[in-house]
Order: C-alpha cells, then structure tokens, then sequence
C-alpha cells in the first residue's frame, strides 16, 4: 500500500506481481529477499526484474533508501535522457562512499576482517580488521589533506594490490577528492598520458611491487611519468619492501606523513552525482577515455550485484583476484564487498606462482567462499595437470564466477567440473567498465534455475537488453543475434568520458538512439537467454554469412591439444572477408602441428560450418594480451594484413615481445606458403 500511494504505474505493477505471489510463496528464491528492501521482501526474481524495469523509480527508490547512509535523503530518484547522454540518478541526496564501505559496519562489528591481503609469498597474508581500514584510511585522508588535496582533485593512483591501496581509494572518496587508479604494471608514458588526462594534483605509489617472486620497480616508473606532468604537486610514496629508493623534491614518505595524523577525519558530504572515481579505458582510436561514474548509484549497483550475482551472505570470504587498476577490482574487490560489509581477498601475486596450484591451495587456506576470476587464466591453468587442483581442499568453494571475456566451453567445463566439483554454479558475467557492475549473469535466477555452460543468461535488475538489426530496429522474438543494447539507464552506469562528453554520446548513446550501446553483440536463445557473440568488431561478413569469432574460437578452442585461439577477419577479394586464426598449442614436442592443423578445419566445419573455417592457421607460442588479460585483436589483424608499420600504441601490453615474435612466426608462415 505504501509503494501504491507512489503513483499509478507502480500501484499496478505490484498489484499484479502481488496476485501471482499468492499462490508461489513456496517457490521463491529466498536468496533475493533478505537485505534487498523490506518493501521488496519475499519477491521472486521474475517479480522483482519486472518492476525494476516497468517502474524503476520505486525499484530502485526503496532500495536506495534503506541500503545506503544517506547525510541528506534524495528527492527525485531519477533524470535521464539517454539520447544526450544526460543521467541522473538519487538527485538531491548527499553521502558519503567511505562511511558506506567503513564506518557504518565499525559501529556494528569494528574487528571483522575486512582485508585478507594474500601477499605474493603463499602463507603470509595479512588480516586488516574494519576498525584498522578505517583509521589508516583517515590517516591517509588527512595527509592528503594537509598537502592540499581538496573536494575534486584528482589523485592518481599507482600501487600494486595491496591494503594501504585500498585505503588510498576510500581517502580519496573521504574528502571528496576523484581517484584515477593506473595499473602497477602500465609504462611511464602511458601513466603520464592517464595524469595528464586527468589533471591529476598528486600520486600515490610505492617503492617497488612484487609478483611472481620478482620486485618490480614502480618509484622510477612514476619519476619518468611526472617529468611530463606539471600539475602534480606531490608523489606519496608507500614501501611495499624495505629496498631503498631515491627520493626528489615532489617526494613525501607516506607510512612516515601518515604516522603524524589523527586517526579521524570527518567525512565530506558528496551530492549523489559528484564525482567518485575515474577510470580509463582501451578506445577503438587508441587513446584512452577516462570513464567517470559518480557517487551513490555507483556505489548501489555494486553492492547489489555483488551480493545477488554470486549470491554472497553475511560471514563469506569472497574472492576475487583481479588488480584493483581494472574496473572488476574497483567494483568486487573494493567498493561492492565493503559496502555490504564483506571479508574480501586481496591476491598480490599470479595463478602460477610458486606453482599451478596457487589460487586453489589460496582457497583452501583462507577458506574462500565465492572465486571471481578471469578466463584467461583459467585457459592457462588447465594445461596443467588436475593433481594441481584436486590436492587442495576446496570444500569452501559455493560460487564460482568469470569475468572479462566470454568464457569457451573447454574452460567453462574445467572450471565448473574440476575446480567446483560439478556443484558450485558457475556465473558467467557479462559488465564493462562503462557498467559499473555486473549487467548480465545467470544469477539471480528463480530457485533452481539452469545455468547454460558459458552463457551469460539473464539480466541483472533494472537492465533491460535490445538487440539491434543494423539499420537500428529492435529484433523481436527469439533464436535471434543483433547489436547488443540497453534500452533504459540503471545507476551504475558511466556518466561521461572526462572531459569529452561528445564523446561519449558519440560512443555510446548515438549509434542506436535512445539506447546504450555495448559494442558487443549477442544472441538470444530459443529460451530468452542471452549469449554475448564478441565485440561488434570481431564480427566477420564471408560471403553474406554474419559470424562472432567467439564462435570459431569456441570451436577451435575444443581441441584437446589447443588452449587458446584468436580468430580475426581480413579482407578477400572474393568472399570479402576471411577468418584468420592465431593458435595457441600445448607445450607437447610430440606434437604433429600440420596434423592438428587439419584437425582444427575439420573441427569448425563440423561444429559451425564449412565456411566459417579459417583461411589461415599460424601457430604462436603466445598472444598478445592487455594487463587484464584481454587479447589485443588489432594488432593480430595489422600482422595479418601485414601492416605492422603502424601497430599504434602497445603500452597496455602486459609483454610487449610478444608482437617480434608474432610477426617473425607469420613471416615465416607467408615464406613456407610461398
């Protein structure tokens, strides 16, 4: 009755929802009732995703109200207008990301563990309760502070995964200042074109990071990069070892700064809509946009997918082992996990250090409930033998998760059948980082819903996906592939490119008006689930036939003797374009390449069809990959198209050799050819 006095439109929907819960009340996913909003409670997923779509204002309205700590309540839940790129959401409302994420669970239980830092060296993490994150995170505000970083400045960030980075962030979200996080890992060119794109006042960083049983010098890297960037004003520097660093006149000693402050510092009031965080992003014309997202909505829809999508409660260790310099990290190892008052891991080192068996050895010491990671690594861990998985106790295990890319069968099935047992549900995320959050995923789901190995499925509340026919028409109906959109806004969404909001409609919101635009495409099952296809430039046209070249990398990627493939198209005279595959095999040297080779053809036309089986097969030892983990296409397709005169900016790569040794195996390939 409260939620009907609200108007008409959400009076109905609930009516309606109201009569068809009468009779199911048995049937109900009881996961989504807790904490989501005492309006909501009790309310399946199919009930709830309607409203959220048909009355997102109620939906979302509630939920806010109760799930945030709010300094001055909202008045208007939304404004938006997505043609222009004009979002707007909990207008009017102040608060504070920090108190949401520590003090307010201080209150409650000052000595539950926050932070497991999983250090680099197994066996010697570090427990950070939610009292100490607190005070080391006022101590760092204020430091900040006393150096004259105020409301809007901008921070960049340059740290390996660690506490004190943490902190960093929900300083810099204390006083107001907007934080850039850059991955401990990008040169010194590319993380002066970040602070410069910025404008960033200060940086934070470390002495030296350490990964692999390698330190890896970041103080130097930082020295290059503010060389070229006249507005900053001072470098903190952390020490992550006790290795000596020179230290110049821009310099501040952190631990030393920190030691000296009040371990309180009064949280500063941010409108809704203020700016939280920049981070930038991989652009199709190779300079990176600094995607910007704001304070509350950002702050809900990563808390609320952090709990409904891998099912999260109260007591779990959760998992996830991306850097805090991507989005997932920002996302599910800081803000969703602390918001909803969470244990969360912070994995400082590789899946194969000291051996294959670190992140499952991980999980049995620190008793990891839910395990978030990337696809890529789980394709290079199953090269290895099982006996690196299954001589650890992994009984803590209930939900696993990828994140990234679309995961291929071959390691969706190692994932879910090795790693899990066959009894964890296995959630295929579908996000950007233009999303904030998890959009697409199997979960939440009704109880006992199927989940479809590697398929993202179904749409997280509020988000409400459009497939799109070229000529911008929605495609209705199902067993049907388009353009992936979003056909309303959702909080967590991005609010502009800093600095170029043309841009950003440009991007996002003008190719299909009055939709959001994701870049990639997908299919819709004959069920109604969604699997995304690749990027919308990894689509190929051979001779009038449309296809992903996620399809024939599934394909190929079944072979038992092939971990990892990229397929990209190039042009043909005759056919138009032709797929072009880059193929990864397993170290074997009894390995007949030719033999496998025909294999591979035989494998694609079998599993899609004849045409769609690749001109050219060259075998590489590795692929060019960002620090994430994604394969970098473009360059595949300069080598390919021999145009390697051009490669444009590969500072994001995590190993930059790698493009010598491509184009050396593809010379070598055209010669043998000939």
């Amino acid at each position: 009755r409260k939620l009907e006095r609200k108007g008409s439109g959400s009076g109905q929907v609930l009516r309606a929802c109201q009569r068809r819960t009468v009779s199911s009340i048995g049937d109900r996913n009881t996961n989504l009732t807790p904490h989501l909003s005492s309006n909501l409670a009790g309310w399946s997923y199919n009930e709830l995703y309607e409203l959220s779509v048909k009355d997102p204002e109620t939906f979302w309205g509630s939920i806010a109200k109760e799930r945030l700590t709010w300094n001055k309540p909202f008045d208007q839940v939304r404004d938006c207008e997505i043609t222009s790129g004009k979002i707007n959401w909990f207008l009017g409302g102040q608060l504070n990301v920090s108190v949401n994420c520590l003090d307010v669970h201080v209150a409650k239980h000052p000595d539950r563990v926050a932070l497991v830092w999983e250090r680099d060296e197994p066996g010697t993490e570090v427990k950070v309760t939610y009292r100490e994150l607190l005070e080391t995170t006022c101590r760092l505000a204020n430091t900040l502070k006393r150096h004259g970083v105020n409301k809007g400045d901008r921070v960049a960030i340059y740290m390996p995964v660690s506490p004190i980075a943490v902190a960093a962030m929900l300083a810099c979200a204390r006083i107001g200042a907007v934080h850039t996080v850059v991955f401990a890992g990008f040169s010194s060119e590319a993380l002066a074109g970040r602070i410069q794109d910025a404008q960033c006042k200060a940086v934070i960083t470390c002495n030296q990071g350490v990964r692999g049983g390698r330190f890896i010098d970041l103080k130097p890297t930082v020295d290059a990069a503010v060389k070229n960037c006249p507005n900053v004003q001072h470098v903190f520097v952390a020490q992550r070892t006790t290795n000596p660093t020179p230290m110049g006149k821009l310099d501040i000693p952190l631990e030393e700064a920190m030691a000296s402050e009040s371990a309180q510092c009064a949280p500063e009031p941010m409108g809704s809509e203020e700016m939280l965080f920049m981070l930038h992003t991989s652009g199709s014309t190779g300079k990176p946009k600094g995607i910007v997202h704001t304070q509350a909505g950002y702050l809900l829809y990563a808390a609320l997918t952090h709990q409904y999508v891998f099912d999260y409660h109260p007591g779990d260790v959760f998992g996830c082992v991306a850097d805090i310099g991507w989005v997932t990290g920002h996302s599910y190892v800081v803000y969703g996990p602390l918001c909803n008052g969470a244990t969360t891991v912070l994995f400082e080192s590789t899946p194969v250090y000291p051996d294959p068996g670190r992140y499952w050895e991980t999980v049995q010491r620190l008793g990891i409930n839910q395990f978030y990671g990337a696809p890529t690594a789980i394709r290079l861990l199953l090269k290895y033998e099982e006996s690196w998985v299954k001589k650890y106790d992994r009984s803590s295990l209930k939900t696993l998760g990828s994140v990234g890319e679309p995961i291929n069968h071959e390691a969706w099935e190692w994932f879910y059948n090795v790693v899990g047992d066959g009894r964890c549900p296995l959630v295929d995320t579908w996000w950007q980082t233009e999303t904030g959050g998890v959009c697409i995923a199997p979960r939440p789901a009704e109880k006992g819903a199927e989940i479809v190995p590697a398929m993202a499925m179904r749409p997280f509340f509020g988000i409400q996906p459009v497939l799109m026919e070229e000529k911008g028409k929605p495609i209705s109906g199902n067993d049907v592939s388009g353009a992936l959109c979003i056909g309303q806004p959702w909080p967590g969404m991005a609010r502009t490119i800093f600095g170029d909001h043309k841009r950003f409609v440009d991007a996002y919101f003008k190719p299909y008006p009055g939709h959001y635009f994701t870049g990639d495409g997908a299919y819709r099952s004959k069920e109604g689930y969604y699997q995304i296809t690749g990027r919308m430039d990894d689509v190929i046209n051979i001779s009038g036939h449309r296809l992903g070249t996620a399809e024939i990398e599934d394909a190929l990627d079944e072979h038992p003797a092939v971990p990892e493939t990229a397929v990209i198209g190039i042009s043909h005279d005759i056919k138009g374009e032709v797929p072009f595959a880059f193929v990864v095999l397993k170290e074997d040297p009894s390995l007949n390449h030719k033999a496998v080779v025909k294999e591979l053809r035989g494998l694609v036309a079998a599993k899609i069809a004849k045409y769609a089986v690749p001109d050219h097969f060259l075998v590489v030892k590795r692929l060019p990959k960002t620090r994430s983990g994604k394969i970098m296409r473009r360059i595949l397709r300069k080598v390919a198209m021999e145009q390697t005169g051009d490669l444009g900016d590969v500072s994001t790569l995590d190993d930059p050799s790698v493009v010598a040794e491509i184009i050396k195996a593809h010379a070598q390939y055209k010669t043998s050819n000939s």
